[in-house]
């Protein structure tokens, strides 16, 4: 069979009731913030190696940058100066124009999946249940040079991890699997403000596991905040999967909503299918990205599963989304919405793939491991850098350097690049 040309495709897509979106203006942003271009797909060479394991977050305070996850070790590639194999556990500080690897070196008990930063302070959520020996469930706040623990906060988190944290307005949001799964805690104590008083409860499924708020992101201005994960009702409304809430002199649950996400995806294993999600850099819409396999029948263009999909702040009830950019059956875990470009990462092998079921359907273009999307018609763009799927990369972190690209593999570019990559502006 003949593949599509992208204007064909882009016919498909208008078909299948998919509208294009005017693309968004870039201005400074807490969220991913307008770059002006595509980054490069040849990979920065300074960037430090994590040997084994995982990246799943990042967050730069300064100049520098530091990577969170599932790893012991650290090592230098050939020209960083002082070079060298460094053990970490599970989070690193490192140059984020040298890559030369810090003395911060906490000892951290589990996994670090959340990172938020003052300035002056740094906070780590995870699976961990003490740092440096010092008893702490699931989020702790450190020195940001020293890596020593600051005894005056403490959450007291009965059970459960922390998987995002954020701060906003004066406080320091976290989401995860903790009783009440979303609370903003006070920066100083720790302490849980009331702020995010909503009940969060209800699984997707019977096998969906724990209900959560596994990823959320806040807008620019801080005043709306979208969550992904399980659960069914929020503050309660019924609010499958996804939910926005308002951000005003106390929290409350948005009218936004988007029924289909009640929709299971053909893969009935992954119930829980929402990833990740991401604001534009001026907050007028936001991009999800899930696994789920491929949809049901009748599901293409509607529901979201194995797919990139695009839907604006202010359309309270959207019927479909601006637009919808599916891999034919591969999870995409990790978005990054800038003015030029809506990047997704995971262990896919295409995009523009609205018919593959596990193949390359009519249209369809190789986007190994990692692709760039246009925010405003949601095709694929050029840049194709190729990456190793692996399980498929976990944090996408864009700064004026470029794009950060945090991961379970070793090659991107066509380089090695070991779980740690920059994607600089050309």
């Amino acid at each position: 069979m003949v593949p599509f040309s992208k204007r064909t495709l882009r016919t498909v897509l208008v078909a299948l009731g998919l509208s294009m979106a005017v693309a968004a203006v870039p201005t400074a942003a807490s969220a991913s913030i307008g770059l002006g271009t595509v980054v490069s797909a040849n990979p920065a060479n300074f960037t430090p190696n994590v040997a084994s394991g995982a990246v799943y977050k990042f967050v730069q305070v300064g100049g520098t940058m530091y990577a969170g996850g599932a790893f012991s070790s650290v090592s230098t590639p050939a020209g960083v100066s002082p070079g060298g194999t460094y053990a970490r556990s599970n989070i690193v500080a490192f140059n984020a124009s040298t890559g030369a690897v810090s003395s911060f070196a906490p000892s951290v008990n589990g996994e670090v999946w959340g990172l938020a930063s003052d300035g002056s302070s740094l906070y780590i959520g995870g699976t961990f249940t003490s740092v440096n020996g010092v008893a702490r469930r699931g989020v702790a706040k450190l020195n940001p040079t020293t890596g020593t623990v600051d005894t005056g906060f403490n959450a007291g988190l009965a059970s459960g991890k922390v998987t995002e944290l954020a701060l906003v307005g004066g406080r320091l949001l976290a989401g995860g699997t903790f009783p009440g799964k979303l609370r903003a805690l006070n920066p100083a104590t720790g302490a849980n403000t009331g702020y995010l008083s909503l009940s969060i409860s209800g699984s997707v499924t019977s096998n969906a596991g724990a209900v959560q708020v596994y990823r959320f992101a806040v807008n620019p201005a801080g005043t709306r905040l979208v969550a992904v994960g399980n659960f069914t009702s929020v503050g309660g409304q019924t609010r499958y999967r996804a939910f926005m809430l308002d951000l005003g002199a106390s929290a409350s649950v948005d009218p936004w909503y988007y029924p289909p996400l009640q929709n299971l995806c053909a893969a009935a294993s992954l119930p829980d299918y929402m990833r990740d999600v991401d604001f534009s850099p001026d907050g007028s819409w936001f991009a999800f990205v899930s696994t789920g396999y491929i949809p049901r029948a009748g599901g293409v263009g509607r529901d979201l599963c194995d797919a990139a999909a695009r839907f604006e702040t202010n359309s309270a009830n959207p019927a479909q989304p601006t637009w919808i950019n599916y891999t034919g059956g591969d999870t995409l875990h990790s978005v990054a919405a800038t003015d030029a470009a809506v990047y997704v990462q995971g262990h896919q092998r295409w995009l523009d793939n609205p018919q593959g079921n596990n193949s390359a359907g009519p249209g369809a273009v190789g986007r190994q491991g990692i692709g760039a999307i246009n925010a405003s018609t949601g095709l694929a763009l050029s840049w194709n850098p190729t990456k190793d799927r692996g399980v498929g990369g976990k944090d996408l972190y864009v700064t004026s350097q470029g794009l950060w690209v945090g991961s379970d593999t070793n090659h991107i570019g066509h380089e090695t690049r070991q779980r740690i990559a920059l994607m600089p502006v050309p």
